[in-house]
């Protein structure tokens, strides 16, 4: 017997076309009632799908889905990413792709290389445990281990080279307007697209193995986005019909990530600095910066080579490594 959760996902593909299908021909073709179809779309509107339902024609999604393939994603990689691919799980719905792998690391002992990819983030997380709003189908939400020789001191500024490789990836596909706000935001016209987050375990000079996730809003359904808290955008707003199928944005996305993971401890920030400095949206800008027990104000000088903030506060120039810090531009 089929469990509940297949049965979901096979009543969506069903419908990710956005065409009318009848409730009846629905059940004959998943092998269930009329009544379990019902009982699922309802799961598909509480997830935040607009579904229609019109008599004598059935139902459909208000708005076609891109539904992501494993199998078409692995076989869409470059022959060198899936070389280093050790593994990739698509998940419908998951707490948090960062939070899975790390939490099942110590058991499954992941090699480099292993991707975790979601539909739909329950408790998705950006920097400073804020959430991440993570609509199903609408947007990307990956992660992927890495295991390091060195500790976590080698990795310093990694997001922010992260930050490169998905300037590269968006600029690819034909984004324009786009830039890094220090240190893991993805902008365009300084509004928020995506973001990076980094997480690191191991000893302190030891091995180490550090799991990054990468967030990027594809196409947003109308009110998906009213409990973010800042401006935001997505890809089909910036791109229109030239946005990428979401399976091409993921295949190119692991493999910037794998090249950048990959000669990360030989290049470290300072191989990525000068690309990074292309991207910056802030350099030159007066800024806010919230830490922990104070607040700073200056102008950013940049980044240095292992991708600390450069602030010039008027009496001298800090040096601030992300942390716990919020950063705002100041009007």
């Amino acid at each position: 017997m089929q469990d509940i959760m297949t049965i979901y996902l096979d009543v969506l593909k069903k419908l990710a076309d956005g065409r009318f299908h009848s409730g009846q021909v629905l059940a004959a073709d998943l092998g269930i009632s009329r009544a379990a179809i019902w009982k699922h779309l309802r799961k598909i509107e509480a997830a935040g799908l607009a579904v229609d339902a019109v008599r004598g024609k059935g139902y459909r999604l208000q708005e076609p889905l891109d539904l992501l393939d494993a199998e078409a994603i692995k076989r869409q990689l470059s022959k060198q990413a899936q070389k280093r691919l050790s593994g990739l799980e698509l998940h419908p719905v998951i707490s948090s792709t960062n939070r899975y792998l790390l939490e099942t690391y110590p058991e499954k002992q992941y090699e480099s290389g292993y991707v975790c990819i979601a539909e739909s983030q329950t408790d998705g997380r950006g920097r400073r445990g804020r959430q991440w709003v993570s609509p199903f189908a609408s947007n990307i939400y990956l992660s992927m281990v890495w295991r390091c020789a060195d500790g976590p001191a080698a990795l310093a500024g990694l997001s922010l080279a992260l930050g490169v490789a998905i300037m590269r990836v968006l600029s690819d596909f034909g984004a324009r307007d786009i830039g890094l706000k220090w240190p893991n935001d993805i902008i365009w016209q300084g509004k928020k697209l995506g973001g990076i987050l980094v997480e690191i375990a191991g000893e302190a000079n030891g091995p180490c193995v550090l799991v990054a996730g990468i967030g990027i809003n594809v196409k947003m359904a109308y009110g998906a986005g009213t409990d973010i808290d800042q401006p935001w955008v997505d890809l089909g707003h910036i791109l229109g019909d030239k946005s990428p199928f979401r399976v091409e944005l993921v295949c190119r996305t692991i493999e910037q990530m794998m090249d950048i993971l990959h000669d990360y401890p030989q290049r470290g920030f300072s191989g990525y600095q000068q690309e990074w400095n292309k991207w910056d949206v802030i350099r030159g800008r007066q800024v806010r910066l919230s830490l922990p027990n104070s607040e700073k104000t200056g102008v950013v000088k940049g980044v240095d080579t292992e991708g600390a903030l450069l602030l010039d506060t008027g009496k001298s120039v800090e040096r601030l490594t992300s942390g716990e810090i919020s950063l705002r531009l100041q009007s």
